[in-house]
């Protein structure tokens, strides 16, 4: 998936999977399919907790910034920094539509 981040030392196992916004800690070793914007982590992978409630992680796909222009990025970069999650989508939900 987009938006991915995998720990140092992690291990994930051919064919598997991970979901947009999904973690792998460090030293995982994934033997499932991660679900988009869980955290996993440990040997085998378990599920810590969700990154974000699901109207949110769907506000994310929707908003899929991965696939913007660079010059969106570049507009939006301080707002990455800057900003909540929320406030990140109050925002730039409507970029798509410009």
């Amino acid at each position: 998936g987009h938006d991915v981040w995998i720990g140092r030392g992690a291990c994930v196992l051919r064919g598997r999977a991970s979901g947009n916004g999904a973690i792998v800690g460090a030293g995982a070793v994934v033997t499932r399919d991660v679900a988009p914007y869980t955290i996993v982590a440990g040997n085998p992978a378990r599920v810590i907790r969700r990154r974000f409630p699901e109207e949110i992680a769907a506000r994310l796909d929707r908003l899929a910034w991965w696939d913007w222009s660079h010059r969106d990025l570049r507009r939006a970069v301080p707002d990455f920094r800057a900003l909540s999650v929320e406030a990140f989508l109050d925002k730039w939900e409507t970029v798509g539509e410009e």
